[in-house]
This record gives C-alpha cells, sequence and structure tokens, in this order.
C-alpha cells in the first residue's frame, strides 16, 4: 500500500512538470506573436504551481513574467521579476536566462526613462521620481537617473523623497561632471560641440575644425548641497543643512557653489557676520566678481557700515559700470545718512547756536544728496537710466529743491 502512494505521487509530479512545461511554451509562443496580454493570463493560470515547481521551470517562469510585464508597460512587475530570475539563477548556479534578462532590464530602464520624460510634461511630478528611481534601481552604475529622480520629486513637492535621493547622491560622491569635445569650425571661427571625442578628433584630422578642447560640464554637486539644505531649512533643520554644507565643502574646498551655498544658510539664521566672512573667502578665491563684491557691500550696510559698503559698492561699478543695483545702493548711503542729519535738524530749537548749527548740517546733508544724485546721473548718462534709478533721482532732486533738475528727470521718467 505504502508503495502504491509513492507511485502515485512520482505520476502527479510528472503530470505537474508537463502542464507547466505545456503552459510556459504557450507564453513563449504568445510573445512572439505580441500577444502579451494572452501570455500573462497563462502565467497568471500556473502562478499557483510554481513553489513546487522544477528549478528549470521556475527560471524560466520568473524570466517570462518579466519579459510578459515589459511588454505590457508594467515596468515594476517587470523589473521584479527579471531580478528573480536572475537572482535564482545565480543561487542555483545556472545561467540560461539571466544574459537576456540582463538585456530585457536595459531595455526596460530605457522604457521607464521615457515614460518618467512623458510624466514630467504631463506634470505627474510623482510618478515620474517613481520611475526614474526604479531605472536606477535597474542599473546602479546610471546615477543620473537618481539625480533627475530626486529633481523629479522637488518638482511634486515630495521633499521628503527628494531628501532621500539627493542625501545617497551625495554618500555616492555624484558629481555628473562629464567631459564635452570641443572644435573651433575653420570657416566660421565658431566653437562647436561633439558627441564624441572620436568625431570630433575626425573634424580636426579633416582640418575643417581646429583648436580642440576637452571641457568638463559643471558639477552637480554644489546643486545637490543646496537642496539638502534648503529642504533641511524647510524642515527647521538649519544646522543640519550648515553641517551637510560644511561636509561637502571639507571634500571640495574649491567649489565656489558650495561657499556660497553655506553663506546663503547663515542669511536664514540671520548670523550676518558669518556670511560676511563667507563672502569676502569667496572674493579671494574670485576677486573680480561683482555678485561677490555686491553681496559684501548690502550686509554691511545693513550693519551700518557706510564706508566699508560705499568702497564695496565702487568696487563693483569699477567691475562693472552698468551694475545699477549697485549704484541705487551707493546712492542710497548717501541718502540714508542725510536723511538722518534731517532728523537731527528737526529736533533743533530756535536758538542762534541751534540756527547755526542747523545751517552747517543742512548744508552737509545736501552734500550727501548731491553725492547721491551724482552717482546716478552717472549711470544715466551711460544709458543706463531706467525706471529704479530715475525715480530715485528725481526723489533726491525734490528734497533738494532743485525743481530744475526734478523737472528734467520727470520729464525723462515720462518719456
Amino acid at each position: 500500500m505504502k508503495k502504491t502512494i509513492l507511485i502515485a505521487s512520482a505520476l502527479l509530479l510528472g503530470t505537474f512538470s508537463f502542464a507547466q512545461k505545456k503552459e510556459l511554451k504557450s507564453v513563449e509562443k504568445a510573445l512572439k506573436s505580441g500577444k502579451a496580454a494572452e501570455a500573462r493570463t497563462t502565467l497568471d493560470g500556473i502562478q499557483g504551481m510554481i513553489d513546487g515547481a522544477d528549478d528549470k521551470y521556475k527560471a524560466q517562469y520568473y524570466f517570462l513574467k518579466g519579459k510578459t510585464m515589459n511588454n505590457l508597460g508594467s515596468y515594476k512587475e517587470a523589473v521584479s521579476s527579471l531580478k528573480e530570475a536572475i537572482a535564482f539563477e545565480e543561487s542555483k548556479g545556472m545561467n540560461k536566462y539571466t544574459g537576456e534578462a540582463r538585456t530585457i532590464l536595459n531595455e526596460v530602464a530605457g522604457n521607464l526613462v521615457n515614460s518618467a520624460i512623458e510624466d514630467n510634461k504631463s506634470k505627474k511630478y510623482g510618478e515620474a521620481a517613481e520611475k526614474l528611481y526604479m531605472a536606477y534601481e535597474v542599473d546602479t552604475n546610471n546615477q543620473d537617473y537618481l539625480y533627475y529622480a530626486a529633481s523629479s520629486a522637488v518638482n511634486g513637492s515630495d521633499y521628503e523623497k527628494a531628501l532621500e535621493y539627493y542625501l545617497k547622491l551625495k554618500d555616492l560622491g555624484y558629481t555628473g561632471v562629464v567631459t564635452e569635445y570641443y572644435a573651433t569650425d575653420a570657416a566660421t571661427g565658431e566653437k562647436a560641440k561633439f558627441n564624441s571625442e572620436t568625431e570630433r578628433d575626425l573634424m580636426v584630422k579633416a582640418k575643417s575644425h581646429v583648436k580642440p578642447e576637452n571641457i568638463d560640464s559643471e558639477s552637480r554637486l554644489p546643486e545637490i548641497v543646496k537642496n539638502i539644505a534648503l529642504i533641511y531649512s524647510q524642515q527647521g533643520k538649519v544646522e543640519e543643512a550648515i553641517a551637510a554644507a560644511k561636509e561637502a565643502r571639507e571634500s571640495n574646498p574649491d567649489d565656489m557653489g558650495l561657499l556660497l551655498t553655506e553663506a546663503n544658510l547663515y542669511i536664514k539664521l540671520d548670523k550676518k557676520d558669518k556670511f560676511k566672512e563667507l563672502m569676502t573667502e569667496a572674493v579671494q578665491k574670485d576677486p573680480n566678481n561683482p555678485d561677490l563684491h555686491y553681496n559684501i557691500g548690502v550686509i554691511s550696510m545693513q550693519q551700518g557700515n557706510m564706508e566699508e559698503a560705499r568702497a564695496t559698492f565702487q568696487k563693483v561699478l569699477s567691475l562693472k559700470p552698468s551694475y545699477t543695483n549697485a549704484a541705487l545702493n551707493l546712492s542710497t548711503t548717501y541718502v540714508d545718512e542725510g536723511n538722518a542729519l534731517i532728523e537731527e535738524m528737526n529736533k533743533l530749537g530756535n536758538s542762534r547756536a541751534d540756527n547755526a548749527k542747523y545751517d552747517t548740517l543742512k548744508k552737509k546733508k545736501d552734500s550727501l544728496f548731491r553725492k547721491g544724485a551724482d552717482v546716478l546721473e552717472d549711470l544715466v548718462a551711460n544709458g543706463q537710466g531706467n525706471n529704479d534709478i530715475l525715480n530715485q533721482l528725481k526723489g533726491i532732486y525734490g528734497a533738494l529743491g532743485d525743481n530744475e533738475n526734478f523737472m528734467r528727470v520727470k520729464k525723462m521718467i515720462q518719456e
């Protein structure tokens, strides 16, 4: 009786394997005919039998399911099944489907990226982020996928997910820097970019282009750290944000973007002295950058260091004469000092001494206002007289009681 049971079980197992083999063949046939939905139906029908199947059928099942799901656009299931096929074969020392499964995974990654691009166009940022992250999981060597997943998460206001991705990028040491290949067109003198070094070198060899150059693209690390800092800051974790920026700067001490990111965080903490310190460091690295000098000027102005602010704004204008905001602020330093004198004048009485002091203060005030006007007149003379410049200039002449210049500037604004 015991022997009979064993024979019956063996027969049942044989029938089981035969049925699976037949169904899996029908799945392969359906896929070849482009009938992915039919293939899926068949796979669903034998899903419950797989745990007890022979190893060779298990590997085939996972592989075919991944292939089917890819054809149906169910990329998450496709990735899961194909990875399961690869992992299963590795655990069993098998290699029948692994090669093709990896090829399909690369295809899936491409499909995920293309689908994510369309999602981004449709402002489905959350879905785009998920697909791009999935593409990264398929191909972890392509860290660009993770970077774009983080960007999509930011666009979708999913800052928790974006922070997770950005922190991972930072830990990976990702910069996104690539070498780009350029050469100058011999006929036009214009710089042209090429898809590869080989393509560029062929054009140089053909003498249609000259002066080959290899130029590294800008690092994305400052942007990543900046976004980490901004998200931390939004969460009220400014200290963590500063720590992230400092850590990044330790490994990239010459990166101006990281320095400026850290400096801007101190502004959020209203630590103007620390901001100014870092701006001064930035100026030492890039002394001819008018924006850096301008920032120092603004902070000096806010701190009441008018002489330092004026010297800094004058430096900005020497580097970039058309820098209208620097001119406006330089003019404002004189106007503000003059206004402070007006307040002092208004507190005086009618005694002879007070009247004498009033006249002295008025002369000084008018002199300051004239200096403020002269700064702006220089811009107007150079064709930089925008509405902000002209309105401030008109206000100064009004305060001076200079009706002739007041009307002249007023007419310029009207024109």
